[in-house]
């Protein structure tokens, strides 16, 4: 940007210049070509300030400008090795200081391999730290056991992190250009309900898209609903029959999941009624106005449904179902035609994508499309016409091959390049009930999710009670604690799990307030909340003592503490990369016992015993 500022400021001095000389363009092409380069001489004047001042205000990752550090002092002590490892963490004890540069093994493996030069990891370790660039942040450097860098760093410099964050707030760091998001997650099918399993796609997938929209990208949330196909003819057959006057008068369809088993039974059993099922099918994609009228009633009850569990787990998110793709897969088919990538085996149009054994269908033999053909389509329109840089399945571990299948073919008919764009899987286990099989009902139905919301409400109110919470907080209190605690520790205890693996689901676990909890982290900032109330001192008046004192970390609690705070740039970073969302988790749990072994050593507020203040 500075670069082009000083071009397009050395093109306006230009064309005054061509003013004078008296070229021929006339004086109001030259204003006005004049105008355009001071409009957006000013526009990227402005914009870089703006990006300066939030840089200025962004929290700093110290992880990364210490790998920015030993990165150059390898640079400069090895400057033939290609790509050397660069290996740079906290550290686990504070014996062995606060991070670690880890670089000389795998050097030592590198020069090895590459130049047949033998040299012991500690020899490479102190050449490299002889050519450690000046900096701001390091006190000292040690080598420790075999060619460990232990790195010391500067309080000062951590002072000041911590002075700059008080002034700003927590801003994200900078994580370069604003990119377009799109997070596909929740996906449950119309005229069923959701269930435990749509649990983990609607917690990870609205968790993944706060995270993005924090870090300052513009995030797409779309819910790719199950809106369309052939079970629509069994619900539209059997709603004729029940509400024949469904088009003038709205059909009380209550329990929208009876309703739907009863279609199945009747399609199942009763051949007449199957076979009036497959026309309303064919009357229905023939955009037939009744049959979509019927249509939109069926999916209308369902959404409410769906809407009651979004409103209750505060979720956001736009829905984009099957339906909305049907007009694109006759050209999605057509496209794979024309680029010669079709067979046609016994009637059906199938797709073989290098390096998986089974392929896409995208045409039955019957002419109708799958679910292969309305996920290409998605995948075209989210890269083609929303520009996706990142795009993100939350889906569950089962559709793995199918999406990656997906993905590959969408790569080798063009549509997007993997370096430039990235197009991700995140994966996640089932739900396990505590004797660590599928989470049934007892009857061995699957649990339906406002049922599992109801019965986490009725939880954490009898846990309320047994504190004695509702003889201190009004009703309206003692409401918003329900709800806060009961889907806090919902959605808590999948986030604290690594998303790839299955977890155990237990009331008596996620609402327990000691270990890593949501009842144990809402605890911890309560208490701290509790501390400013009671020493009467709200954030202006931090905000003012952080410009004009100096943060002193003098004892070894308040050093742990303050340097915990300031890990949080790098944890944010580590999971827009690998979107491993239990990370964050383990870090807040961390920074809450931290700051609770502060509190236990350092005394932040006291009472007068005179007055009691």
């Amino acid at each position: 940007q500075e670069n082009e500022i000083k071009l397009l400021a050395a093109e306006i001095e230009h064309l005054k210049n061509f003013g004078c000389l008296g070229v021929s363009l006339s004086l109001e092409g030259l204003r006005d070509e004049n105008a355009k380069l001071k409009y957006r001489l000013n526009f990227l004047q402005r914009s870089l300030r703006e990006e300066r001042s939030k840089m200025a205000k962004s929290m700093i990752n110290i992880n990364s400008c210490l790998q920015d550090i030993f990165g150059a002092a390898i640079r400069a002590a090895y400057p033939d090795l290609e790509n050397p490892p660069l290996v740079v963490m906290p550290s686990q004890q504070p014996r062995f200081g606060d991070y670690q540069c880890n670089s000389a093994m795998g050097i030592t493996q590198l020069l090895l391999k590459t130049k047949e030069q033998k040299v012991s990891p500690r020899e490479i370790a102190e050449k490299i730290t002889k050519n450690i660039p000046a900096n701001e942040c390091i006190q000292k450097v040690e080598i420790a056991g075999p060619g460990f860098i232990n790195v010391h760093l500067r309080k000062d410099f951590v002072s000041k992190q911590l002075s700059s964050l008080l002034m700003n707030g927590v801003q994200p760091p900078a994580v370069g250009k604003r990119k377009k998001v799109v997070v596909d997650f929740s996906s449950p099918n119309i005229a069923k309900e959701m269930h435990v399993g749509h649990l983990r796609s609607t917690i990870i997938g609205e968790s993944m898209c706060r995270l993005f929209e924090f870090a300052g990208h513009d995030v797409l949330r779309l819910n790719h609903l199950g809106d369309w196909g052939t079970q629509f003819g069994m619900l539209i057959a059997h709603l004729q029959d029940k509400f024949p006057d469904y088009l003038s008068v709205s059909p009380p369809i209550g329990d929208l999941q009876a309703f739907y088993k009863e279609s199945k039974r009747r399609f199942d059993t009763e051949e007449e009624f199957k076979k009036r099922a497959y026309q309303c099918v064919v009357l229905l994609q023939s955009k037939n106005p009744d049959f979509i009228k019927a249509w939109e009633l069926i999916c209308d009850v369902s959404r409410k449904e769906f809407q009651k569990i979004y409103n209750c787990l505060d979720i956001t998110i736009i829905e984009r179902g099957e339906s909305f793709y049907h007009e694109m897969m006759k050209d999605i088919v057509k496209e794979f035609e024309d680029k010669g990538f079709v067979q046609v085996d016994d009637g059906r149009k199938i797709v073989f994508v290098p390096g998986f054994p089974v392929p896409l269908t995208i045409m039955k033999s019957d002419g109708g499309y799958t679910y292969d053909t309305s996920d290409l389509a998605a995948l075209k329109h989210r890269l083609c016409e929303e520009k996706a840089d990142t795009l993100i399945y939350v889906v569950d571990s089962g559709q793995s091959v199918h999406l990656q299948t997906v993905f590959a073919a969408g790569q080798m008919i063009g549509w997007y390049d993997p370096k430039v764009t990235r197009v991700a899987h995140a994966a996640f286990g089932v739900v396990l009930g505590e004797d660590k099989k599928k989470f049934k009902t007892r009857s061995g139905d699957t649990v339906r999710l406002i049922d599992l919301l109801e019965e986490g409400l009725k939880r954490a109110m009898d846990k309320l009670r047994d504190k004695e919470r509702d003889k201190v907080l009004t009703a309206e209190e003692l409401k918003a604690a329900q709800t806060s605690v009961a889907f806090g520790c919902i959605k808590y205890a999948d986030l604290s799990h690594n998303r790839l693996n299955d977890y155990v689901f237990s009331f008596d676990k996620m609402l327990d307030d000691r270990g890593n909890t949501a009842a144990y982290l809402l605890y911890a900032f309560t208490r701290i909340r509790a501390i400013a109330r009671l020493a009467s001192i709200d954030e202006q008046m931090l905000r003012k003592a952080a410009r004009e004192e100096v943060f002193i970390l003098d004892h070894e609690k308040e050093w742990k503490l303050g340097k915990c705070i300031l890990r949080f740039p790098e944890i944010l970073q580590k999971i827009l990369e690998d979107l491993l969302l239990h990370t964050l988790c383990d870090y807040l749990y961390e920074l809450a016992t931290t700051f609770t072994e502060f509190y236990d050593n350092c005394y932040c507020i006291e009472k007068d015993r005179q007055t009691g203040e």
